[in-house]
Protein backbone atom coordinates (compact mmCIF):
# COMPACT_ATOMS: atom_id res chain seq x y z
CA UNK A 1 0.00 0.00 0.00
CA UNK A 2 1.43 3.40 -1.02
CA UNK A 3 2.28 5.78 1.81
CA UNK A 4 0.40 9.24 1.36
CA UNK A 5 2.34 11.87 0.16
CA UNK A 6 2.46 14.51 3.26
CA UNK A 7 0.35 17.55 2.95
CA UNK A 8 1.85 21.43 2.63
CA UNK A 9 2.01 23.57 5.74
CA UNK A 10 2.45 27.28 6.47
CA UNK A 11 5.87 27.48 5.11
CA UNK A 12 4.57 26.16 1.79
CA UNK A 13 1.68 28.42 0.82
CA UNK A 14 3.77 31.67 1.86
CA UNK A 15 6.63 30.49 -0.22
CA UNK A 16 3.71 29.94 -2.74
CA UNK A 17 2.92 33.29 -2.56
CA UNK A 18 5.85 34.61 -3.62
CA UNK A 19 6.28 32.51 -6.58
CA UNK A 20 3.24 33.57 -7.42
CA UNK A 21 3.87 37.20 -7.16
CA UNK A 22 7.40 36.23 -9.63
CA UNK A 23 4.71 35.19 -11.94
CA UNK A 24 2.93 38.12 -11.79
CA UNK A 25 5.86 40.49 -12.75
CA UNK A 26 6.95 38.67 -15.73
CA UNK A 27 3.09 39.00 -17.26
CA UNK A 28 3.03 42.56 -15.53
CA UNK A 29 6.39 43.33 -17.12
CA UNK A 30 4.91 42.30 -20.82
CA UNK A 31 2.19 44.36 -21.29
CA UNK A 32 3.21 47.24 -19.23
CA UNK A 33 6.12 47.90 -22.15
CA UNK A 34 3.52 47.89 -24.36
CA UNK A 35 2.22 51.09 -22.96
CA UNK A 36 5.54 52.69 -21.80
CA UNK A 37 7.12 52.04 -25.47
CA UNK A 38 5.94 55.64 -27.51
CA UNK A 39 7.21 57.49 -24.71
CA UNK A 40 10.34 56.02 -24.55
CA UNK A 41 10.92 55.81 -27.93
CA UNK A 42 10.29 59.71 -27.99
CA UNK A 43 12.45 60.13 -24.79
CA UNK A 44 15.53 58.35 -26.40
CA UNK A 45 15.36 58.89 -29.60
CA UNK A 46 14.88 55.48 -30.43
CA UNK A 47 14.67 54.70 -34.09
CA UNK A 48 12.08 52.05 -35.79
CA UNK A 49 14.92 48.90 -35.86
CA UNK A 50 15.83 49.89 -32.35
CA UNK A 51 11.89 50.05 -31.23
CA UNK A 52 11.95 46.40 -32.17
CA UNK A 53 14.69 45.39 -30.14
CA UNK A 54 13.78 46.85 -27.29
CA UNK A 55 10.57 44.73 -27.56
CA UNK A 56 11.80 41.89 -28.93
CA UNK A 57 15.35 41.04 -27.06
CA UNK A 58 13.05 39.65 -23.90
CA UNK A 59 11.10 37.05 -25.70
CA UNK A 60 14.50 35.75 -28.02
CA UNK A 61 16.20 35.70 -24.32
CA UNK A 62 13.70 33.76 -22.15
CA UNK A 63 12.79 31.33 -25.35
CA UNK A 64 16.53 30.99 -25.89
CA UNK A 65 17.38 29.79 -22.50
CA UNK A 66 14.74 28.38 -21.09
CA UNK A 67 16.03 24.92 -22.06
CA UNK A 68 19.04 25.72 -20.58
CA UNK A 69 18.15 27.51 -17.11
CA UNK A 70 15.49 24.74 -16.37
CA UNK A 71 18.06 22.16 -16.86
CA UNK A 72 20.98 23.91 -14.90
CA UNK A 73 18.44 24.12 -11.70
CA UNK A 74 17.88 20.33 -11.63
CA UNK A 75 21.65 20.86 -11.69
CA UNK A 76 22.92 23.26 -9.05
CA UNK A 77 19.80 23.78 -6.81
CA UNK A 78 16.56 25.55 -8.52
CA UNK A 79 16.46 27.51 -5.38
CA UNK A 80 19.90 28.98 -6.03
CA UNK A 81 19.49 29.14 -10.02
CA UNK A 82 16.07 30.97 -8.59
CA UNK A 83 17.51 33.70 -6.46
CA UNK A 84 20.60 34.36 -9.10
CA UNK A 85 18.02 35.21 -11.89
CA UNK A 86 15.98 37.33 -9.17
CA UNK A 87 19.13 39.40 -8.19
CA UNK A 88 20.03 39.76 -12.11
CA UNK A 89 16.62 40.47 -12.83
CA UNK A 90 16.55 43.05 -10.30
CA UNK A 91 19.49 44.88 -10.96
CA UNK A 92 18.54 44.82 -14.88
CA UNK A 93 15.27 46.36 -13.87
CA UNK A 94 17.07 49.12 -12.93
CA UNK A 95 19.48 49.48 -15.60
CA UNK A 96 16.29 49.71 -17.76
CA UNK A 97 14.99 52.38 -15.66
CA UNK A 98 17.76 54.90 -15.78
CA UNK A 99 19.19 54.10 -19.23
CA UNK A 100 20.58 56.84 -20.97
CA UNK A 101 20.39 55.24 -24.68
CA UNK A 102 18.62 52.66 -26.83
CA UNK A 103 21.94 50.43 -26.19
CA UNK A 104 21.91 50.57 -23.05
CA UNK A 105 18.04 49.47 -22.43
CA UNK A 106 18.57 46.68 -25.35
CA UNK A 107 21.53 45.05 -23.22
CA UNK A 108 19.33 45.48 -20.45
CA UNK A 109 16.32 43.84 -21.58
CA UNK A 110 18.94 41.02 -22.47
CA UNK A 111 20.21 40.60 -18.91
CA UNK A 112 16.23 40.71 -18.27
CA UNK A 113 15.42 37.90 -20.72
CA UNK A 114 18.08 35.93 -19.58
CA UNK A 115 17.50 35.74 -15.70
CA UNK A 116 13.58 35.58 -16.54
CA UNK A 117 14.47 32.41 -18.09
CA UNK A 118 15.12 30.99 -14.74
CA UNK A 119 12.05 32.43 -13.17
CA UNK A 120 9.38 30.24 -14.41
CA UNK A 121 11.26 26.65 -14.68
CA UNK A 122 12.65 26.69 -11.27
CA UNK A 123 9.38 28.03 -9.80
CA UNK A 124 7.44 25.04 -11.34
CA UNK A 125 10.06 22.99 -10.04
CA UNK A 126 10.19 24.07 -6.86
CA UNK A 127 6.05 23.78 -6.36
CA UNK A 128 6.93 19.91 -7.60
CA UNK A 129 8.84 19.83 -4.31
CA UNK A 130 6.90 21.48 -1.84
CA UNK A 131 3.63 20.38 -2.42
CA UNK A 132 4.07 16.54 -2.91
CA UNK A 133 0.07 15.82 -1.99
CA UNK A 134 -1.23 15.59 -5.84
CA UNK A 135 -4.31 17.98 -4.91
CA UNK A 136 -2.49 20.21 -3.34
CA UNK A 137 -0.01 20.67 -5.97
CA UNK A 138 -2.82 20.84 -8.45
CA UNK A 139 -4.41 23.92 -6.54
CA UNK A 140 -0.50 25.41 -6.11
CA UNK A 141 0.30 25.15 -9.79
CA UNK A 142 -3.30 26.94 -10.45
CA UNK A 143 -2.52 29.78 -8.42
CA UNK A 144 0.81 30.04 -9.79
CA UNK A 145 -0.54 29.94 -13.38
CA UNK A 146 -3.37 32.49 -12.36
CA UNK A 147 -0.31 34.97 -11.41
CA UNK A 148 0.38 35.49 -15.18
CA UNK A 149 -3.20 36.49 -16.00
CA UNK A 150 -3.26 39.18 -12.59
CA UNK A 151 -0.01 40.46 -14.12
CA UNK A 152 -2.04 40.62 -17.86
CA UNK A 153 -5.26 42.14 -15.92
CA UNK A 154 -2.78 44.42 -13.66
CA UNK A 155 -0.41 45.84 -16.22
CA UNK A 156 -2.01 47.84 -18.43
CA UNK A 157 -3.93 49.30 -15.30
CA UNK A 158 -0.89 50.46 -13.15
CA UNK A 159 1.23 50.92 -16.32
CA UNK A 160 -1.45 53.60 -17.32
CA UNK A 161 -0.90 55.00 -14.27
CA UNK A 162 2.46 55.07 -13.66
CA UNK A 163 2.78 56.63 -17.15
CA UNK A 164 0.66 59.58 -16.36
CA UNK A 165 2.24 60.39 -13.32
CA UNK A 166 5.97 59.37 -13.69
CA UNK A 167 8.55 58.65 -16.49
CA UNK A 168 8.56 55.55 -18.75
CA UNK A 169 11.36 54.69 -16.35
CA UNK A 170 9.07 53.75 -13.39
CA UNK A 171 7.56 50.79 -15.31
CA UNK A 172 10.40 49.24 -15.06
CA UNK A 173 11.15 49.65 -11.07
CA UNK A 174 8.11 47.41 -10.01
CA UNK A 175 10.42 44.64 -10.59
CA UNK A 176 12.86 45.99 -7.98
CA UNK A 177 10.80 45.46 -4.70
CA UNK A 178 8.79 41.92 -5.68
CA UNK A 179 13.12 40.74 -6.53
CA UNK A 180 14.35 42.09 -3.14
CA UNK A 181 11.32 40.75 -1.26
CA UNK A 182 12.17 37.05 -3.25
CA UNK A 183 15.71 37.48 -2.25
CA UNK A 184 14.57 38.37 1.34
CA UNK A 185 11.98 35.31 2.00
CA UNK A 186 13.18 32.94 -0.74
CA UNK A 187 16.27 31.24 1.43
CA UNK A 188 13.78 30.78 4.32
CA UNK A 189 10.59 29.89 2.62
CA UNK A 190 11.67 27.40 -0.32
CA UNK A 191 13.40 24.95 -0.15
CA UNK A 192 16.44 23.95 -1.77
CA UNK A 193 17.14 20.66 -4.57
CA UNK A 194 18.88 19.57 -6.95
CA UNK A 195 18.85 15.86 -8.95
CA UNK A 196 20.84 13.80 -7.12
CA UNK A 197 23.63 12.73 -8.71
CA UNK A 198 23.60 14.80 -11.61
CA UNK A 199 25.85 15.20 -14.49
CA UNK A 200 27.48 18.08 -15.72
CA UNK A 201 25.85 20.46 -17.82
CA UNK A 202 27.12 19.66 -21.49
CA UNK A 203 28.30 22.70 -23.08
CA UNK A 204 28.12 21.76 -27.01
CA UNK A 205 24.32 21.40 -26.15
CA UNK A 206 23.90 24.62 -24.55
CA UNK A 207 25.15 26.21 -27.71
CA UNK A 208 23.18 23.98 -30.04
CA UNK A 209 20.06 24.88 -28.05
CA UNK A 210 20.88 28.41 -28.23
CA UNK A 211 21.86 28.51 -32.05
CA UNK A 212 18.62 26.49 -32.88
CA UNK A 213 16.06 28.31 -30.46
CA UNK A 214 17.30 32.29 -31.51
CA UNK A 215 17.19 31.63 -35.52
CA UNK A 216 13.78 30.15 -35.11
CA UNK A 217 12.21 32.57 -32.81
CA UNK A 218 13.77 35.75 -34.95
CA UNK A 219 12.46 34.05 -38.17
CA UNK A 220 8.87 33.52 -36.71
CA UNK A 221 8.90 37.01 -35.07
CA UNK A 222 10.09 38.72 -38.43
CA UNK A 223 7.64 36.51 -40.89
CA UNK A 224 4.70 37.18 -38.98
CA UNK A 225 6.02 41.06 -38.99
CA UNK A 226 7.30 41.27 -42.66
CA UNK A 227 5.79 38.16 -44.46
CA UNK A 228 7.80 36.42 -46.30
CA UNK A 229 11.27 37.71 -46.62
CA UNK A 230 14.95 35.97 -47.24
CA UNK A 231 16.23 36.29 -44.10
CA UNK A 232 13.54 35.76 -41.54
CA UNK A 233 12.79 32.31 -43.84
CA UNK A 234 17.08 31.64 -43.79
CA UNK A 235 16.91 31.73 -40.13
CA UNK A 236 14.42 29.39 -39.61
CA UNK A 237 15.61 26.87 -41.68
CA UNK A 238 19.85 27.18 -39.69
CA UNK A 239 17.14 26.77 -36.56
CA UNK A 240 15.27 23.60 -37.88
CA UNK A 241 19.02 22.47 -38.97
CA UNK A 242 20.77 23.02 -35.78
CA UNK A 243 18.13 21.88 -34.01
CA UNK A 244 18.26 18.33 -35.89
CA UNK A 245 21.47 18.45 -34.48
CA UNK A 246 20.73 19.32 -30.73
CA UNK A 247 18.28 16.26 -30.61
CA UNK A 248 20.72 14.28 -32.69
CA UNK A 249 23.40 15.12 -29.56
CA UNK A 250 20.86 14.53 -26.91
CA UNK A 251 20.07 10.62 -28.21
CA UNK A 252 23.67 9.91 -27.69
CA UNK A 253 24.31 11.31 -24.00
CA UNK A 254 24.21 9.88 -20.40
CA UNK A 255 23.23 13.04 -18.73
CA UNK A 256 21.87 14.71 -21.65
CA UNK A 257 20.38 18.51 -21.84
CA UNK A 258 16.77 17.89 -23.00
CA UNK A 259 15.96 13.97 -21.76
CA UNK A 260 13.94 13.45 -24.99
CA UNK A 261 12.66 10.49 -22.86
CA UNK A 262 10.13 12.47 -21.44
CA UNK A 263 8.02 12.75 -24.22
CA UNK A 264 7.80 8.94 -23.89
CA UNK A 265 4.92 9.56 -21.82
CA UNK A 266 1.49 9.93 -22.85
CA UNK A 267 0.41 12.29 -20.49
CA UNK A 268 3.41 14.35 -20.79
CA UNK A 269 3.58 14.65 -24.48
CA UNK A 270 -0.22 15.37 -25.10
CA UNK A 271 -0.47 18.01 -22.51
CA UNK A 272 2.67 20.15 -24.14
CA UNK A 273 1.70 19.55 -27.68
CA UNK A 274 -2.27 20.42 -26.71
CA UNK A 275 -0.99 23.59 -24.77
CA UNK A 276 1.24 24.46 -27.69
CA UNK A 277 -1.52 24.52 -29.82
CA UNK A 278 -3.45 26.70 -27.30
CA UNK A 279 -1.10 29.38 -27.15
CA UNK A 280 -0.54 29.59 -30.76
CA UNK A 281 -4.44 29.65 -31.83
CA UNK A 282 -5.89 32.03 -29.20
CA UNK A 283 -2.49 34.48 -28.92
CA UNK A 284 -3.28 35.36 -32.72
CA UNK A 285 -6.63 35.47 -32.02
CA UNK A 286 -6.38 38.15 -29.25
CA UNK A 287 -3.94 40.07 -31.24
CA UNK A 288 -6.43 40.50 -34.14
CA UNK A 289 -9.01 41.34 -31.50
CA UNK A 290 -7.24 43.98 -29.98
CA UNK A 291 -6.60 45.74 -34.08
CA UNK A 292 -10.11 45.03 -34.61
CA UNK A 293 -10.76 47.29 -31.74
CA UNK A 294 -8.45 49.72 -32.41
CA UNK A 295 -8.98 50.25 -36.24
CA UNK A 296 -12.73 49.13 -37.05
CA UNK A 297 -13.58 50.95 -33.47
CA UNK A 298 -11.68 53.09 -33.18
CA UNK A 299 -10.20 52.54 -29.40
CA UNK A 300 -7.05 53.84 -27.97
CA UNK A 301 -5.02 51.06 -26.92
CA UNK A 302 -5.34 51.27 -23.10
CA UNK A 303 -9.69 50.97 -23.86
CA UNK A 304 -8.36 47.84 -26.44
CA UNK A 305 -6.61 46.13 -23.29
CA UNK A 306 -9.14 47.24 -20.99
CA UNK A 307 -11.63 45.23 -23.48
CA UNK A 308 -9.73 41.91 -23.17
CA UNK A 309 -10.11 42.68 -19.05
CA UNK A 310 -12.99 40.59 -19.00
CA UNK A 311 -11.22 37.22 -20.45
CA UNK A 312 -8.52 37.85 -18.14
CA UNK A 313 -10.45 37.83 -15.05
CA UNK A 314 -12.46 34.72 -16.26
CA UNK A 315 -9.02 33.12 -16.74
CA UNK A 316 -8.18 33.71 -13.15
CA UNK A 317 -11.16 32.11 -12.50
CA UNK A 318 -10.97 29.04 -14.83
CA UNK A 319 -7.20 28.23 -13.58
CA UNK A 320 -7.73 28.63 -9.85
CA UNK A 321 -11.03 26.53 -9.60
CA UNK A 322 -10.34 23.55 -12.01
CA UNK A 323 -7.73 21.91 -9.79
CA UNK A 324 -10.72 21.98 -7.23
CA UNK A 325 -12.95 20.84 -9.64
CA UNK A 326 -10.13 17.63 -11.15
CA UNK A 327 -10.75 16.37 -7.69
CA UNK A 328 -14.08 14.70 -8.63
CA UNK A 329 -13.74 15.30 -12.58
CA UNK A 330 -10.87 13.07 -14.72
CA UNK A 331 -9.29 16.16 -16.07
CA UNK A 332 -9.32 14.87 -19.56
CA UNK A 333 -12.97 15.40 -19.20
CA UNK A 334 -12.84 18.90 -18.16
CA UNK A 335 -10.32 20.09 -20.00
CA UNK A 336 -11.97 19.14 -22.88
CA UNK A 337 -15.35 20.26 -21.92
CA UNK A 338 -13.29 23.60 -21.16
CA UNK A 339 -12.69 23.88 -24.83
CA UNK A 340 -15.81 23.05 -25.72
CA UNK A 341 -16.61 26.27 -24.00
CA UNK A 342 -13.72 28.01 -25.77
CA UNK A 343 -15.11 26.80 -29.31
CA UNK A 344 -18.14 28.39 -28.22
CA UNK A 345 -16.90 31.79 -27.76
CA UNK A 346 -14.97 31.86 -30.99
CA UNK A 347 -18.35 30.70 -32.66
CA UNK A 348 -19.61 33.97 -31.06
CA UNK A 349 -17.03 36.03 -32.37
CA UNK A 350 -18.08 35.11 -35.98
CA UNK A 351 -20.98 37.31 -35.20
CA UNK A 352 -18.53 40.34 -35.44
CA UNK A 353 -19.16 43.12 -37.97
CA UNK A 354 -18.33 46.45 -39.04
CA UNK A 355 -20.49 48.93 -36.65
CA UNK A 356 -21.77 45.90 -34.30
CA UNK A 357 -19.58 46.85 -31.42
CA UNK A 358 -17.49 45.26 -29.11
CA UNK A 359 -19.55 42.92 -27.56
CA UNK A 360 -19.48 39.44 -29.38
CA UNK A 361 -15.48 39.81 -29.37
CA UNK A 362 -15.78 40.73 -25.52
CA UNK A 363 -18.19 37.66 -24.21
CA UNK A 364 -16.45 35.65 -27.11
CA UNK A 365 -12.92 36.55 -25.34
CA UNK A 366 -14.27 36.35 -22.35
CA UNK A 367 -15.63 32.03 -22.77
CA UNK A 368 -12.21 31.69 -23.77
CA UNK A 369 -9.97 32.95 -20.75
CA UNK A 370 -12.87 30.98 -18.43
CA UNK A 371 -12.83 27.64 -20.56
CA UNK A 372 -9.13 27.67 -21.45
CA UNK A 373 -8.28 27.37 -17.50
CA UNK A 374 -8.60 23.92 -16.76
CA UNK A 375 -5.63 23.20 -19.90
CA UNK A 376 -3.43 25.74 -18.30
CA UNK A 377 -3.63 24.80 -15.23
CA UNK A 378 -4.40 21.29 -15.33
CA UNK A 379 -2.13 20.82 -18.67
CA UNK A 380 0.53 22.52 -16.57
CA UNK A 381 0.40 19.70 -13.72
CA UNK A 382 0.45 16.87 -15.69
CA UNK A 383 3.61 18.00 -17.45
CA UNK A 384 5.53 18.73 -14.05
CA UNK A 385 3.80 15.76 -12.45
CA UNK A 386 4.54 13.00 -15.03
CA UNK A 387 8.40 13.33 -15.12
CA UNK A 388 10.20 12.17 -12.10
CA UNK A 389 11.54 14.79 -9.36
CA UNK A 390 14.95 15.69 -10.45
CA UNK A 391 13.47 16.25 -14.10
CA UNK A 392 10.55 18.44 -13.17
CA UNK A 393 12.84 21.89 -14.13
CA UNK A 394 13.38 20.05 -17.48
CA UNK A 395 9.97 19.42 -17.62
CA UNK A 396 8.80 23.00 -16.55
CA UNK A 397 10.97 24.41 -18.64
CA UNK A 398 9.59 22.25 -21.88
CA UNK A 399 6.24 23.81 -20.87
CA UNK A 400 7.01 27.49 -21.21
CA UNK A 401 9.30 27.06 -24.36
CA UNK A 402 6.28 25.14 -26.49
CA UNK A 403 4.19 28.57 -24.97
CA UNK A 404 6.83 30.73 -26.25
CA UNK A 405 7.06 28.76 -29.95
CA UNK A 406 3.38 28.21 -29.75
CA UNK A 407 2.79 32.70 -29.80
CA UNK A 408 5.23 32.79 -32.43
CA UNK A 409 4.79 30.35 -34.17
CA UNK A 410 0.30 31.23 -34.16
CA UNK A 411 1.95 34.76 -35.66
CA UNK A 412 3.66 33.71 -38.53
CA UNK A 413 1.43 30.96 -39.50
CA UNK A 414 -2.60 31.91 -38.88
CA UNK A 415 -1.52 35.35 -38.38
CA UNK A 416 -0.20 35.49 -41.69
CA UNK A 417 -3.53 33.55 -43.47
CA UNK A 418 -5.49 36.01 -41.73
CA UNK A 419 -3.70 38.83 -42.92
CA UNK A 420 -3.48 37.27 -46.14
CA UNK A 421 -7.56 36.84 -46.46
CA UNK A 422 -7.39 40.79 -45.60
CA UNK A 423 -5.21 41.91 -48.30
CA UNK A 424 -6.96 39.70 -51.45
CA UNK A 425 -10.34 41.37 -50.23
CA UNK A 426 -9.50 44.84 -49.38
CA UNK A 427 -7.42 44.84 -52.81
CA UNK A 428 -11.06 43.95 -54.60
CA UNK A 429 -13.24 46.57 -52.73
CA UNK A 430 -11.32 49.67 -52.47
CA UNK A 431 -13.11 52.34 -54.03
CA UNK A 432 -12.08 54.53 -56.83
CA UNK A 433 -10.07 57.53 -57.18
CA UNK A 434 -7.71 56.88 -54.20
CA UNK A 435 -3.92 58.00 -54.16
CA UNK A 436 -1.88 55.76 -54.73
CA UNK A 437 -0.57 56.22 -50.93
CA UNK A 438 -3.26 55.25 -49.56
CA UNK A 439 -3.77 52.47 -51.83
CA UNK A 440 -0.55 51.18 -50.92
CA UNK A 441 -1.18 51.46 -47.09
CA UNK A 442 -4.66 50.34 -47.22
CA UNK A 443 -3.67 46.99 -48.76
CA UNK A 444 -0.26 46.94 -46.45
CA UNK A 445 -2.24 46.35 -43.68
CA UNK A 446 -5.46 47.44 -41.39
CA UNK A 447 -3.95 50.17 -39.36
CA UNK A 448 -1.99 51.22 -42.46
CA UNK A 449 -5.95 52.13 -43.73
CA UNK A 450 -6.83 53.79 -40.55
CA UNK A 451 -3.83 56.15 -40.87
CA UNK A 452 -4.56 56.91 -44.24
CA UNK A 453 -8.39 57.70 -43.61
CA UNK A 454 -7.11 61.06 -41.91
CA UNK A 455 -5.23 61.97 -44.62
CA UNK A 456 -8.85 62.13 -47.40
CA UNK A 457 -11.64 63.89 -48.06
CA UNK A 458 -14.73 62.97 -46.59
CA UNK A 459 -16.30 60.52 -49.39
CA UNK A 460 -12.94 58.66 -50.17
CA UNK A 461 -12.07 58.32 -46.14
CA UNK A 462 -15.83 57.08 -45.96
CA UNK A 463 -14.98 54.48 -48.72
CA UNK A 464 -11.80 53.45 -47.20
CA UNK A 465 -12.79 52.74 -43.92
CA UNK A 466 -15.63 51.10 -45.04
CA UNK A 467 -13.32 48.72 -47.44
CA UNK A 468 -11.00 48.26 -45.11
CA UNK A 469 -13.20 47.28 -41.96
CA UNK A 470 -15.07 44.63 -44.38
CA UNK A 471 -11.69 43.00 -45.33
CA UNK A 472 -10.43 43.28 -41.65
CA UNK A 473 -13.42 41.32 -40.41
CA UNK A 474 -13.22 38.88 -43.00
CA UNK A 475 -9.78 38.13 -42.04
CA UNK A 476 -11.19 38.13 -38.03
CA UNK A 477 -13.97 35.71 -39.61
CA UNK A 478 -10.85 33.22 -40.89
CA UNK A 479 -8.61 33.22 -37.66
CA UNK A 480 -11.55 32.32 -34.92
CA UNK A 481 -13.21 30.11 -37.39
CA UNK A 482 -9.99 28.12 -37.81
CA UNK A 483 -9.39 28.20 -34.32
CA UNK A 484 -12.62 26.60 -33.02
CA UNK A 485 -12.51 23.73 -35.72
CA UNK A 486 -8.64 23.20 -34.84
CA UNK A 487 -9.77 23.14 -30.61
CA UNK A 488 -12.14 20.98 -31.22
CA UNK A 489 -9.68 18.48 -33.03
CA UNK A 490 -7.49 19.34 -30.26
CA UNK A 491 -10.39 18.34 -27.20
CA UNK A 492 -11.23 15.43 -28.50
CA UNK A 493 -7.93 14.28 -28.74
CA UNK A 494 -7.26 14.84 -25.00
CA UNK A 495 -11.11 12.99 -24.40
CA UNK A 496 -9.68 10.12 -26.10
CA UNK A 497 -5.53 9.92 -25.09
CA UNK A 498 -5.82 11.27 -21.69
CA UNK A 499 -9.20 9.53 -20.10
CA UNK A 500 -7.44 6.95 -17.91
CA UNK A 501 -6.20 9.90 -15.90
CA UNK A 502 -8.04 9.72 -12.47
CA UNK A 503 -8.97 12.45 -10.27
CA UNK A 504 -6.68 14.24 -8.63
CA UNK A 505 -5.64 12.20 -5.76
CA UNK A 506 -7.14 9.42 -6.62
CA UNK A 507 -5.12 5.96 -7.63
CA UNK A 508 -5.12 4.82 -11.28
CA UNK A 509 -5.82 1.84 -11.11
CA UNK A 510 -6.92 1.40 -14.96
CA UNK A 511 -3.93 2.15 -17.02
CA UNK A 512 -0.91 3.64 -15.17
CA UNK A 513 1.38 5.28 -17.60
CA UNK A 514 4.94 3.49 -17.97
CA UNK A 515 8.32 5.32 -17.09
CA UNK A 516 11.28 6.76 -19.24
CA UNK A 517 13.43 3.74 -19.15
CA UNK A 518 16.99 3.86 -17.88
CA UNK A 519 16.07 6.35 -14.72
CA UNK A 520 16.51 6.27 -11.38
CA UNK A 521 15.93 8.52 -8.89
CA UNK A 522 16.63 9.05 -4.70
CA UNK A 523 12.93 10.01 -3.88
CA UNK A 524 9.76 8.52 -4.32
CA UNK A 525 8.11 9.75 -7.52
CA UNK A 526 4.36 10.86 -7.22
CA UNK A 527 1.97 8.97 -9.83
CA UNK A 528 1.86 10.85 -12.31
CA UNK A 529 -1.78 10.49 -13.53
CA UNK A 530 -2.71 11.82 -9.70
CA UNK A 531 -0.33 15.03 -9.70
CA UNK A 532 -2.43 15.42 -13.04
Amino acid sequence: MTEAAPRAGRREWMGLAILALTATLVSFDVFVLLLALPQLSSDLGASSTEQLWIMDMYGFMVGGFLITMGTLGDRIGRRRLLLVGAAVFGLASLLAAFAPTPEILIAARVLLGISGATLAPSSLALISNMFRDPKQMGVAIGIWAGGFSVGAIVGPIAGGVLLNHFWWGSAFLIGVPVMALLLALGPVLLPEYKAPQAGRLDLPSVALSLAAVLPFVYGLKETARQGLAPLPLLALVAGILVGVLFVRRQKTLRDPLLDLRLFGDTSFSTAVVSMLLYSMLTGTAMLFITQYFQAVEGMTPLASGLGLLPGMAASIAGITVSPILARRIRPAYLIAGGLALVVTGFVLMLGAEPGSGTVWLVVGWTLNGLGGGPLVSLGTNLVVGSAPPEKAGAAGSISQTGNEFGYGLGIAVVGTLGTAVYRHVVAGTLPAGLPASAVDSARESVAGAASAVRTLPEGLAAGLSDAASKAYVTGLHTVVGLTAVLLTGVAVLIAVVLRHVPPLGAPDTEAPVAEPPGETTSEARPDPASAS
